[in-house]
């Protein structure tokens, strides 16, 4: 991963934490169809490129991780 990728991710994440609790949940509810299409596609023999799958994962996790800071919940991993 570089530097310009992390960067990318930090305006990301800033954009993010900028944004309403129902922004965020449309977003969420946005990213969870996207998922859903690739699958659909995949399952019809249109596979989207391998990348597509891992991408919107991890702008789900993040929407979920900026919604999890925004409720004041202790991390996952935190006791």
């Amino acid at each position: 991963m570089g530097n310009r990728n992390i960067k990318e991710r930090a305006r990301t994440m800033k954009s993010l934490r900028g944004k309403t609790k129902p922004e965020l949940r449309a977003e969420l509810l946005e990213l969870r169809r996207e998922q859903f299409n690739l699958r659909m596609a995949a399952a019809a023999g249109q596979p989207a490129r391998p990348d597509q799958h891992a991408k919107a994962r991890g702008k789900i996790a993040r929407v979920k991780t900026v919604l999890r800071e925004m409720d004041g919940a202790p991390a996952a991993g935190s006791k």
